[in-house]
């Protein structure tokens, strides 16, 4: 049995760190776990341009002053985005990379794209100059139950992506169904997907057995146990297509206990203590490097970091709260914790 595991510093492809007081209350928990992290754009208003990025990485790295950790910005796709400004942005390495959010699919966005039609120009632009595409993959059609709408996407606008654009490297975000697994597994290598802690821990009972649970609540929600356990055995299993990407999404404890909840689940402070949990249960310690620290950035086509960390067996007890807001596995204790 393997009771301490050191790899190569890891990185979070996919965080949401908010703005204002919260971001400088939980900027801090995602730079002690991860080298860098893809930002998301969804704030209020959007990062939709070079100088509005370039400004938020500077009220990043403000919040978190001494700590070696480097953000990474995305913009946030609209209707009206200007290919040439995406380009520029790229270019200047302000932006990493751009996300679509369908409009309404999630908190944050209301500016986000009605049809994938208006901005095949910018897609078109971002292929060309290697822009990754990060996607957040739901229809928003009231008819369609939301438990379905991930699969839906799937089948209306993605695979037709994939196939129009064969040069576009397309990040399929917080996957959640066997649907979007077995789809990333079949696409050509310029698909991959990153994986949530909590998808990889709970199902939808764990928002709805014993009462309605909004802590559990996030987007894309929990399905059923036989989509748990597809994406489950996609992260452990060592594909290069399939890496870490927290969602983490802070939001205080009364926008969460809500008539009207938020969704979002806080997992930064102890992410990398939840994901092994994972690996260690699945007999998949020694995949545990790749899905954290090479398969992203590989994809990327970023350096590996530098540096490592190690962790071993030992009871990490997980608080209730973290200041105003609840983290993820809150009151539980995990088997494994940061040397």
């Amino acid at each position: 049995m393997t009771d301490r595991l050191t790899i190569r510093r890891p990185d979070d492809w996919h965080v949401h760190l908010r703005d204002g007081a919260m971001l400088g209350h939980v900027a801090k928990y995602t730079a002690a776990q991860f080298a860098r992290a893809i930002i998301m754009p969804n704030l209020s208003p959007p990062v939709t341009t070079a100088k509005e990025g370039a400004a938020y990485r500077d009220r990043i790295r403000a919040a978190v002053p001494g700590m070696d950790f480097t953000p990474l910005i995305v913009a946030y796709l609209t209707d009206h985005s200007d290919p040439d400004e995406m380009a520029r942005g790229h270019a200047e390495g302000v932006f990493t990379a751009a996300k679509l959010y369908p409009a309404h699919a999630t908190t944050g966005s209301a500016h986000g794209v009605t049809d994938i039609a208006k901005i095949m120009p910018v897609l078109e632009r971002m292929a060309e100059i290697g822009m990754p595409l990060l996607i957040h993959g739901e229809v928003t059609d009231h008819d369609v139950d939301i438990f379905d709408r991930e699969a839906v996407f799937i089948d209306r606008t993605l695979k037709g992506l994939v196939r129009d654009l064969p040069e576009l490297k397309i990040v399929f975000e917080h996957i959640t169904t066997s649907e979007a697994v077995d789809f990333v597994k079949a696409a050509p290598a310029n698909v991959a997907a990153t994986i949530t802690p909590q998808h990889l821990h709970i199902n939808r009972n764990a928002m709805l057995v014993g009462g309605i649970r909004p802590h559990a609540y996030c987007l894309p929600v929990a399905k059923r146990e036989a989509h748990r356990l597809a994406v489950r055995a996609a992260a452990v299993s060592g594909s290069p297509k399939f890496f870490l990407g927290t969602d983490s999404a802070p939001h205080a404890v009364h926008t969460k206990e809500a008539a009207c909840g938020c969704a979002g689940i806080f997992n930064a402070p102890f992410a990398l203590e939840s994901y092994i949990a994972v690996f260690d249960e699945e007999g998949a310690l020694d995949k545990f490097e790749g899905f954290a620290s090479e398969h992203g950035p590989n994809f990327y086509g970023l350096p590996l970091n530098g540096g490592t960390v190690t962790l071993e067996r030992g009871e990490t007890v997980v608080p209730d709260r973290c200041g105003e807001v609840v983290p993820f596995h809150a009151g539980e204790t995990l088997g494994w914790r940061l040397a």
